[in-house]
């Protein structure tokens, strides 16, 4: 179970990417494509923003409790949580292989 502290900070982040992820697109854009000027603005504009209003700062943990490590994209699990609920039949559609 990871600290409650470390979860609430990841969705504080989660909810700043989110608030700023418009704007950073614009900016992202008009820094690939625009002119010389136009383009050092928009850096600038874009590190005065907060860090964690990169998408990169969120970290992917299991929904469960919340384990950073070993975290499977597809079922929102960590490595450790997915073996147990298969193995007590809690994933549809998952059986534990065998040959």
């Amino acid at each position: 179970m990871a600290k409650k502290s470390k979860i609430a900070a990841n969705e504080r982040r989660k909810a700043v990417v989110a608030r700023h992820a418009g704007r950073r697109a614009e900016l992202k854009e008009i820094i690939r494509t625009g002119g010389p000027q136009e383009r050092a603005d928009a850096v600038r504009e874009l590190a005065r923003q907060p860090r964690d209003a990169s998408a990169t700062r969120v970290r992917n943990r299991d929904s469960v409790d919340g384990r950073p490590r070993g975290h499977l994209t597809k079922f929102g699990l960590s490595r450790v949580r997915f073996r147990e609920m298969a193995h007590r039949g809690e994933l549809p559609g998952i059986t534990k292989a065998s040959w």
